[in-house]
């Protein structure tokens, strides 16, 4: 067992810290206070591969594994939480695309999606069913050589700035086995949009209400077969929770650098931050959970690479996990610069903001829990270790 990253692992993580430092850290908190999406930042890092990291490669994708991915959107967290956060979700619903779409449908749009040249966003929750996600009301109705799609979908990021649409809807029966998963041009006749959302955090990214008025689609815009978009959905929320949470491990370490570096430089009763013992204590604690929630993400990364029978749970593990503690982690980054940290001149505030919603999306945490309890009851799981 090694723990140690390998020569190429290394190799992305140095390209993914460059570009945040020069393409993302500088302009986060502009992005951030105007409500800036930086697609044209996005472009850029499709060009180094970032928009397909674990696309299959004979569509065009880097066919990386989830735990490099995972290396790299840590790097880039560091830089911009919000952007990469969006890019995490981009690279889900491409490789939903070219992992499920037909021929026809990849051709048409993977060319542009692998380069970002395209950007997609992801539906599935709606006003009716956030962590009850089996009981979505969208309706996709055959017709012809067509589907006419009818609902609407909340909270959807990036909605009303991508091309494409990855949209869940009910084709058949109530419950999971009846929904089905389509590609929709995000510019089809009947695709209506919402205002942009006024957040709390993620602002670099607009978030919006979608409604579908008898949308028509090709058919063979559908990706798989009816009935088999509850399935691609809860394997994309598998890598999508890794990816959340290592959002949040990105996020957490660069508060963490950026309190350590503040305990060195401010001093207070003649002498620096960090000669108190009960401030080194805290930082302590801060890096010790973060090095923690890192190592799960990894290790549930690796499962879902290996196709572990119990990937599920050790990925709804460190998207618990690790989301907590991030949020734990520049909670206390923030108390450590005491008032400085409250000010928006300083970048803890949107850290802490930023990171708070990773605690409710792809999942919230409540549900996680729920994941992991009925999985560790059953008698036919594995071990989980």
């Amino acid at each position: 067992m090694n723990f140690n990253l390998t020569e190429d692992q290394k190799a992305f993580a140095d390209t993914a810290r460059q570009f945040a430092e020069t393409e993302l850290a500088p302009f986060a908190a502009e992005w951030d206070r105007t409500h800036h999406f930086p697609k044209e930042v996005i472009q850029k890092a499709g060009e180094l591969g970032f928009c397909s990291l674990y696309t299959p490669e004979e569509a065009g994708g880097l066919g990386l594994s989830r735990l490099d991915s995972s290396i790299i959107f840590e790097q880039l967290a560091m830089g911009c939480t919000a952007t990469t956060a969006m890019l995490t979700i981009h690279n889900m619903a491409t490789w939903m695309i070219a992992s499920f779409g037909t021929e026809e449908t990849k051709a048409q749009w993977c060319p542009t999606l692998v380069t970002g040249e395209k950007l997609a966003s992801y539906c599935l929750t709606e006003p009716g069913s956030g962590s009850d996600a089996a009981s979505l009301r969208t309706s996709a109705k055959r017709d012809g050589d067509s589907y006419v799609i009818n609902g609407s979908k909340m909270f959807i990021s990036g909605a009303g700035s991508t091309e494409v649409l990855v949209v869940m809807a009910r084709t058949g029966e109530a419950g999971p086995k009846g929904i089905s998963a389509f590609v929709v041009p995000a510019d089809a006749a009947g695709v209506i949009y919402g205002k942009a959302e006024e957040k709390m955090g993620w602002n670099a990214q607009p978030t919006r209400l979608v409604t579908f008025d008898n949308v028509r689609i090709p058919a063979h815009y559908l990706l798989g077969s009816e009935g088999e978009g509850f399935t691609f959905a809860m394997k994309g929320l598998d890598g999508g929770r890794i990816n959340i949470a290592t959002c949040s491990i990105g996020t957490a370490q660069q508060a963490l650098n950026t309190a350590r570096n503040y305990m060195l430089e401010r001093e207070q009763f003649g002498k620096p931050l960090a000669a108190f013992q009960a401030l080194q204590f805290k930082l302590a604690d801060m890096a010790t959970e973060l090095v923690a929630a890192r190592q799960l993400v990894r290790l549930a990364a690796f499962k879902l690479d290996t196709d572990d029978a119990e990937k599920t749970a050790y990925c709804a593990m460190a998207k618990r996990f690790a989301t907590d503690v991030g949020f734990q982690v520049c909670d206390q980054a923030l108390q450590i610069h005491g008032g400085y940290g409250y000010i928006k001149e300083y970048p803890l505030e949107r850290h802490f903001r930023d990171v708070r919603v990773h605690q409710i999306l792809e999942g919230t945490n409540e549900i996680m829990r729920l994941i992991i309890g009925r999985r560790l009851l059953d008698s036919a799981a594995n071990d989980i270790l």
